[in-house]
């Protein structure tokens, strides 16, 4: 009886015998070897097929599960679209896999603010704070963030809020209570542009894409510092992107918001050294989280995506986290301005 599952990573389904044979198959139809996989060997099976955009079908699935509980590959394979695979010039070695080190207590007693809770990143670092002893304000424009609470019970405070309307900040701090003070703040909700260059830009894409990337952070950033001030110390961590690190990434409204999100960051972190409130930012590279893209506009699409076979790996939203946290925690104490690319090297390319 085969061990794997759909949650198994995809490294696991390529090193079972009859899997593998079938996924291999799967991708020599459309002329291609396993080596178009690598960027997502870290995924699980049901990550690879619900992250592909339809490139690998749904059945996939149970004709793998079926594969490695039988040990046959089926003669009719399920059609899988060709994948585009980066070109990163590395070896044939086999990644490590990474198992998440949960560290106790490193959050007891703490209070944090994450946005974006409902799902993805932010899912992920409110989580991994809990597991970790901190309390967690859970905010998001989605009512995902009550389910997350009745998963990880009382030390989670579901926030239901447009961090963009006005007196939402204000909103949060009620709910986070402690007379308004907080011990740290990831500003991890955004929303992406479609891809599109200046003289393609839409106002209403422009304009939600600086509201939510930019303003939203800036208000709450706003609220939360002078409790910081007064207790001697915080930690805000922004989510910004490897489209804050180059001009190639997304189209010019992501981009604009996510290096106006650095200056902020940077801005920040002077105003305040000495003080203990530490200011600094995450920028991921290719994450596994079904963040919705508009559809693509023509031309700037068309430049982004000679650019996008430089990612070197799709990393998953708990190894964001890992990173998020690290800079939301008292370990990072020696850290202000920083902006850290947590992108699989992408950013050295």
């Amino acid at each position: 009886m085969s061990e794997l599952t759909p949650a198994s990573p995809l490294r696991d389904w390529l090193a079972d015998p009859a899997a593998g044979r079938a996924l291999r198959g799967m991708l020599a139809a459309q002329g291609q070897s396993e080596e178009a996989l690598s960027p997502a060997l870290g995924l699980s099976l049901e990550q690879l097929v619900r992250m592909s955009g339809g490139k690998f079908p749904p059945e996939l699935v149970d004709v793998l599960v079926t594969a490695a509980e039988t040990g046959l590959v089926p003669e009719d394979l399920p059609t899988a679209a060709p994948v585009e695979r980066p070109d990163t010039g590395a070896g044939p070695g086999v990644p490590e896999t990474w198992t998440e080190q949960v560290t106790p207590g490193r959050f007891d007693g703490q209070s944090v603010i994450v946005t974006g809770a409902a799902s993805g990143i932010g899912r992920a670092v409110a989580t991994r704070i809990v597991r970790e002893g901190g309390r967690v304000i859970a905010v998001d424009l989605s009512d995902g963030v009550k389910a997350l609470a009745a998963d990880l019970g009382e030390a989670v405070v579901p926030v239901t809020v447009d961090i963009t309307a006005p007196g939402s900040a204000e909103a949060v701090l009620d709910a986070a209570g402690s007379r308004g003070r907080v011990d740290g703040l990831a500003n991890v909700a955004g929303v992406m542009d479609d891809d599109a260059a200046v003289h393609e830009v839409d106002d209403t894409i422009w304009d939600r894409v600086m509201r939510v990337n930019l303003d939203g952070p800036m208000r709450l950033m706003r609220a939360v510092v002078p409790g910081m001030l007064a207790a001697g110390g915080g930690r805000v961590v922004n989510v910004v992107s490897e489209a804050a690190l180059r001009g190639s990434a997304a189209g010019a409204a992501y981009t604009a918001s996510k290096h106006a999100l650095v200056g902020l960051t940077k801005s920040s972190a002077y105003q305040y050294a000495g003080t203990g409130v530490r200011v600094n930012a995450v920028a991921p590279g290719a994450v596994a989280t079904g963040i919705q893209v508009p559809a693509p506009a023509p031309y700037g699409s068309s430049r982004t995506a000679r650019m996008r076979v430089a990612i070197p790996s799709l990393a998953t939203a708990e190894e964001l986290a890992a990173s998020i946290t690290f800079l939301l925690s008292k370990d990072a104490v020696n850290i202000n301005g920083a902006i850290l690319p947590s992108d699989g090297g992408w950013s050295v390319a």
